[in-house]
């Protein structure tokens, strides 16, 4: 298993002390022959695994959280634990502050329910990533590195909602797609794009701008016709291209499904996918391309290309995928 550690928590460790770069070596080593030796944090998709600082001569005693995808193992946060003559010295409320209130924002039996969740998206993503590096590489590099729980924390904070378990670990495997060749087209069915967090929180500011604006409106309305083009719960995910957000795909943080969005007086709608169900059927089309019913794909060059938004000019360069 291949394990990679964040720049930023190696330069952590280089402050911590002497011997802690090389404590989170040994930790990364174990890692490898053993990727499920953490236990759930009360961060969503983030293991801990804690590091006894007596082993070594100059370290803390350490807790270092990672996560796992099918392929690898990413070290993502490091922090020192307080020492055990401060703790003993410490009101027991004290001590045990940080657990509580994480055993009330995210109970055990959410933890449990969310890692699950955070495995398909990793397992989904993994094989639709795995799919563009063997066969499109193209449209594999326009591919984002993952966000940091810090950056998916500061736009939660944007939205004013938390963002659903599911959509933050797919940001943290890659936070947004690129396009390939100039055209804006992702990987995604329809050659859509999974946003950025920027892009995200743009879409969602004008969307919500402009539902206050049709509560002007509504207010004159009977309740029948009242008109709602967005709702406060809705999380921007997909959009038609990366310079192109006039439609795309929604997050419901309430219901938990996808829905539909356009600015071409098309009212949104949901569907009968989770984003999990979404992820799992693009990787099926992609593996199984014979089966797809959703939207077929194919090649141009090293670029996956699908074939409902192929325009004429590039359909003789356009290769169906077959199996």
């Amino acid at each position: 298993m291949k394990v990679e550690i964040q720049p930023d928590v190696r330069d952590i460790a280089a402050r911590l002390g002497a011997d802690v770069p090389y404590a989170l070596k040994a930790v990364a080593g174990q890692l490898a022959d053993d990727p499920d030796m953490g236990r759930p944090s009360g961060l969503p998709g983030m293991l801990t695994v804690t590091v006894d600082g007596d082993m070594f001569d100059d370290c803390p005693d350490l807790s270092v959280g990672y996560l796992r995808e099918p392929d690898r193992i990413e070290i993502r946060f490091l922090e020192a634990l307080p020492s055990p003559e401060i703790s003993a010295d410490a009101p027991a409320q004290d001590q045990d502050q940080d657990q509580e209130q994480r055993r009330d924002e995210y109970p055990s039996d959410g933890v449990a329910g969310a890692a699950v969740t955070v495995r398909e998206v990793a397992d989904a993503w993994g094989r639709i990533t795995g799919w563009l590096q063997h066969h499109a590489p193209d449209s594999y590099a326009a591919l984002r590195p993952g966000a940091g729980l810090a950056a998916i924390a500061a736009l939660e904070g944007k939205l004013g909602l938390p963002i659903p378990v599911e959509l933050r670990a797919l940001w943290t495997l890659s936070a947004g797609d690129d396009g390939v060749n100039g055209w804006g087209w992702g990987c995604l069915p329809r050659s859509e794009t999974l946003m950025t967090l920027d892009a995200a929180a743009a879409i969602y500011r004008l969307q919500m701008d402009a539902q206050a604006d049709e509560d002007v409106s509504n207010a004159e309305r009977p309740e029948e016709e009242r008109i709602t083009v967005w709702k406060a719960s809705w999380i921007p995910v997909i959009s038609h291209g990366t310079a192109d957000g006039t439609s795309g795909w929604y997050l419901d943080a309430e219901s938990g499904f996808l829905g539909r969005w356009s600015h071409y007086d098309v009212a949104p709608g949901g569907a009968l996918d989770t984003l999990v169900s979404y992820l799992e059927e693009t990787a099926d089309m992609l593996e199984a391309p014979a089966l797809a019913t959703r939207d077929k794909p194919g090649l141009i060059g090293g670029s996956l290309v699908w074939r409902k938004r192929l325009s004429p000019a590039l359909r003789e360069q356009w290769q169906p995928l077959t199996g």
